[in-house]
């Protein structure tokens, strides 16, 4: 209902347009981080379209591109970023990168000009105003445009989201010219059909491909299954669990979303002894590199040495062959899989799974033999939980405290409660500790330093009204990239734990150089050169506070986390943000 209180202009204006294609594809929110380019898209957002979706005001535009990326991994809906001209623009880059490489569906929203010449304020709109603005993020979105009159704004808009939903998803740039946005509207524009917000069903197997695939599988003696892209919460999970078990397949859960059960009896991610082991076909589903998950790396010499049996055949199912770019690598060594298929393991994995269940019904002591490689399997992975739960309590009482500790305290807070986890697991061992048992409690792994809090502020107010507890395990280097982001969460009334893990220093890249010395023969106790945060200390809980937190901290003695927890779950549970800050080992003992 609209609202009348609000003054509306007297005339239409062509951002007018704009705002009623946003409506029409049902947008929730819109982050953004204010700029005089869109100027006319901002008052029509704000009057004629009253702030529906609203709009949430960031300190960074990267942090506005990775809270729509993470509201798109936990609610798999799209979410707009809007960005300001050139200059607004170049500090999104990193964030649009992670989206394209982490297949995320953001629509990003730019401005330029105006184009006109004469309507251009003396220097500063000629050098925002770039020829083709599109070119400084092209290779990081699927598609980019920039209409040239309000008429071709719908269509645009239209081609703009089906690229960015359909397989593989990914964002994408649309500009709009200050001077079209801001000039009056004097005609009507037509609008596209109902049936442009359809989306186009994604590809599916080939049927004579799934039943080679399906006769190489029930032959097998030993059966992995590695998993990244393969589940969309809730039914991808639920198709990927049920083919593990058809097969009596050990799993490997890559993680760029959550596609298995961390405690089912098959899984064995992380134990690559266990999970390849006498493996003599591995099913691969979409991955977007296939030697993280099967490859043992040293890091001193950058070399990979393989855990899968070299006769092994490979049979992969997702988007593999067009997981390519222009600008990239294409992220791994080429993959030469004998059975390939493109398709999405969606639809995919349900049809391998029947066409598997008839083919053991109609095998002799097939049934049997999947059964015994099960519980075998299933008899490995309790004994890998109970190795690591006993390699958590070594070093229980040192201080700081340990990795896994903190892992283990904050497992110990939640486990009652209906949690999601939003990006960053410490190194795997929340992972290991906990028993990630819904398809939503984590939208996927962490991907690059700077980018944790942004992607966590999206889950949380993906999850916001839904009575979970959402967690932020932050790293304390990501969160000084971006430490303007707090506000946001208090700005907006978006609960949410984090739980900062705080070695004080950059440490991966630390490990690193200590690696280097010891391989070179130089001094280790130099390695801290430029990658410690100490000397001040950065306060993350005063930080907090002064941006309308709940905070405490820092936290030293890890006997004094548990209390810690429990008041600031108690704090979110009323709607408020809460940050505990835990000063932690920076070795990763384990």
């Amino acid at each position: 209902m609209a609202d009348s209180t609000i003054k509306k202009s007297e005339k239409r204006w062509q951002s007018d347009v704009i705002v009623d294609m946003i409506k029409k594809y049902d947008f929730e929110y819109i982050a953004l981080n204010p700029g005089a380019s869109y100027r006319g898209l901002h008052d029509s957002l704000v009057n004629y379209g009253e702030n529906d979706p609203p709009m949430l005001t960031c300190q960074h535009e990267k942090i506005a591109v990775q809270i729509a990326h993470g509201y798109a991994r936990a609610k798999g809906k799209p979410m707009i970023a809007i960005v300001h001209n050139l200059v607004g623009l170049l500090h999104a880059p990193m964030g649009i990168y992670y989206a394209y490489l982490d297949r995320a569906p953001v629509f990003i929203m730019g401005a330029t000009g105006p184009l006109a010449e004469p309507k251009r304020r003396p220097f500063i709109d000629w050098i925002h105003t770039a020829n083709v603005q599109g070119e400084a993020i092209r290779n990081f979105v699927k598609w980019d445009y920039q209409p040239s009159t309000v008429d071709g704004v719908p269509g645009a808009f239209a081609r703009a989201y089906s690229i960015m939903m359909s397989a593989r998803q990914g964002p994408i740039y649309m500009c709009y010219d200050a001077g079209l946005q801001e000039a009056e509207l004097d005609h009507d524009v037509e609008m596209p059909t109902a049936g442009a917000v359809e989306m186009p069903t994604p590809p599916a197997a080939d049927p004579i491909a799934l039943a080679k695939a399906a006769d190489t599988l029930a032959g097998a003696t030993r059966v992995a299954i590695i998993a990244d892209f393969a589940a969309r919460p809730p039914h991808g999970w639920n198709h990927v669990v049920e083919l593990a078990e058809t097969l009596g397949a050990s799993v490997w859960d890559v993680g760029s979303r959550l596609n298995f059960p961390s405690d089912h009896p098959l899984n064995l991610t992380s134990d690559f002894d266990g999970c390849y082991d006498g493996v003599d076909v591995v099913l691969t589903l979409d991955i977007a590199d296939f030697e993280k998950p099967t490859h043992v790396r040293d890091i001193a010499t950058r070399t990979v040495v393989s855990k899968v049996p070299a006769g092994a055949t490979w049979i992969d199912i997702g988007f593999t062959d067009i997981e390519t770019s222009k600008w990239s690598m294409d992220y791994a060594r080429p993959y030469y899989a004998q059975q390939r298929m493109i398709a999405d393991v969606v639809s995919a994995a349900p049809a391998l799974t029947k066409l598997l269940k008839e083919r053991i019904a109609k095998t002799p002591g097939l049934r049997e033999k999947i059964a015994t490689r099960a519980a075998a399997i299933g008899k490995r992975h309790a004994e890998t939980r109970a190795k690591w739960a006993k390699q958590a309590q070594e070093h229980w009482d040192q201080k700081p405290m340990t990795v896994p500790r903190l892992a283990s305290e904050v497992w110990e807070a939640i486990k009652g409660e209906d949690w999601v986890l939003t990006a960053g697991d410490l190194g795997s061992w929340g992972k290991k500790l906990w028993n990630f048992d819904r398809p939503y409690c984590h939208g996927g792994r962490e991907l690059g330093t700077g980018t944790q809090i942004g992607l966590s502020l999206g889950v949380a107010l993906a999850n916001k009204g839904t009575g979970r507890l959402v967690v932020d395990l932050q790293p304390d280097g990501d969160l000084m990239f971006d430490a303007g982001a707090l506000w946001v969460a208090a700005k907006y009334k978006i609960p949410m734990l984090v739980v900062m893990f705080n070695n004080r220093a950059y440490y991966n890249d630390w490990n690193h150089q200590l690696v280097l010395a010891r391989t070179r023969g130089t001094d280790p106790n130099r390695a801290y050169l430029g990658m410690d945060l100490y000397g001040p200390d950065p306060d993350f809980a005063g930080l907090a506070k002064s941006m309308g937190w709940y905070a405490e901290g820092p936290i030293e003695n890890p006997d004094d986390l548990k209390g810690a927890l429990k008041r600031a779950i108690e704090q979110v549970k009323q709607g408020k943000p809460a940050l505990i800050d835990a000063i932690c080992d920076r070795r990763n003992h384990g």
